[in-house]
């Protein structure tokens, strides 16, 4: 950030916009595609999972694909504002919140899409009201509700000192300053109310990095827990996180391109920020690609027989072409491009950050589909549309409208509330300040 920019002028900067008539729009087309998956959903409830493609063999299909999807996105908020934090990055600040209310948004729709999946909603209490530990799925719905719980505070905490600011910009009355005198009608700025939360805010530092960490893995413990080709694999708790720490990079490369433009923020989200990110692409694409080579090449130099329909089916088979794209977009091309400096810069680290998120979400769809549709027994004496998968209508608008709904919390929290943090960013330019006299 240039350090002739005065407090004023980074409250005037910072502070929620208004939307044009572009945001009007966008918000808009989210609204609409979320409605079309309500009505999709509202087939699947009253007619049944049989509207849906999923059947005996392929019983997971896109919504789990999406549930990791959002988990792994998820993670974000511990690389960026926990890790990152923790070890005093200092460039770390514009990019805080963003990755914040990615990770808060993502986590809450992978809750929703679990009992999507269900075939009788009606008993999600069940899980509570007859959990064993001993099943998997309630080590998720432990994990995922801690996280999801973390996450908010860490995105609150650190919006407090903003909220003053907030209430004195806003219009008398509004109903944007009745949220934030809610949220914040206890926060006197003294020096007490500074240290306790600076205190909270690192003790929630510490706790949501082996949270984060744990939601993913437990979540790939769903799949290895399971005996089956493909997922039978000591490899998969390390092979699913660090996937998940490189799509959330991504997401937030997109993010930092999209507001950076969007509300002009070239001043705070720098040319240095997307090539300090593309870097931290760069080692995250290399230790998934790793962990892939890890994952395929033992099962396919012993090719067991079980294993042998899978592996073909990904490799050279009927999902060879996802497969390769997948891996190509995700991991090689963000490696060759952000490696050179030219590739760092804003427009093509964005254009990265696209393809690490698109080839990441057909990554979570290749880990489901291809094994359920091999398993060990053949497919023997079933309609033919047991042995191939491929979403109905009412699948794919529920699953975009769960990514408009992610996206649409985004959209209305930024118009709320300053998408970079207003009070740490004065602190910084004073600090700076102070430094240089």
């Amino acid at each position: 950030m240039s350090a002739h920019v005065n407090s004023s002028r980074i409250t005037t900067d910072l502070l929620p916009q208004k939307f044009g008539t572009a945001g009007r729009i966008w918000t808009g087309l989210l609204l609409g595609l979320c409605l079309l998956g309500l009505y999709g959903y509202y087939r699947q409830v009253t007619l049944g999972l049989v509207v849906t493609n999923m059947r005996d063999y392929a019983s997971w299909g896109i919504y789990i694909s999406n549930f990791v999807f959002f988990v792994a996105i998820s993670l974000v908020g511990s690389l960026i504002t926990a890790i990152f934090r923790l070890a005093q990055v200092e460039w770390r600040t514009p990019l805080t919140r963003i990755s914040e209310i990615i990770a808060v948004s993502a986590i809450l729709f992978a809750s929703i899409i679990i009992v999507v999946d269900m075939g009788r909603p009606e008993r999600f209490t069940h899980l509570f009201l007859y959990s064993r530990l001993q099943s998997p799925i309630m080590w998720d719905v432990i994990v995922i509700t801690t996280y999801l719980t973390i996450s908010l505070l860490f995105l609150y905490f650190p919006l407090l000192p903003d909220l003053p600011i907030l209430i004195k910009n806003s219009k008398e009355g509004s109903f944007q300053q009745k949220i934030y005198k809610f949220l914040g009608s206890f926060w006197k700025g003294t020096a007490a109310q500074f240290r306790i939360n600076e205190n909270a805010v690192r003790i929630i530092s510490v706790m949501i990095i082996p949270v984060a960490l744990g939601v993913h893995t437990i979540t790939s413990w769903l799949f290895a827990t399971t005996y089956r080709p493909g997922w039978d694999s000591t490899n998969f708790g390390a092979y699913f996180v660090a996937g998940a720490f490189l799509v959330g990079a991504g997401a937030v490369l997109v993010a930092m391109y999209v507001f950076r433009r969007a509300y002009k923020l070239e001043t705070y989200i720098t040319e240095k920020h997307f090539d300090n990110m593309s870097k931290i692409v760069v080692l995250l694409a290399l230790v998934y690609l790793y962990f892939n080579i890890n994952e395929y090449l033992v099962p396919a130099y012993k090719m067991k027989t079980s294993e042998e329909h899978h592996l073909r089916s990904l490799f050279t088979g009927h999902f060879a072409r996802l497969f390769w794209t997948a891996i190509i977009t995700s991991m090689i091309v963000p490696i060759v491009v952000l490696l050179f400096p030219k590739g760092r810069k804003p427009f093509p680290a964005f254009l990265i950050g696209i393809l690490v998120v698109v080839g990441s979400w057909f990554k979570r769809y290749l880990i489901v589909t291809p094994t359920m549709l091999s398993p060990f027994l053949p497919m023997y004496d079933v309609p033919d549309s047991y042995k191939f998968y491929f979403p109905s209508w009412e699948e794919w608008a529920i699953s975009t409208g769960s990514l408009a709904g992610v996206l649409l919390i985004i959209t209305i929290f930024t118009r709320l509330f300053p998408i970079i943090p207003i009070h740490e960013t004065i602190e910084e330019m004073e600090k700076n300040k102070f430094e240089k006299v």
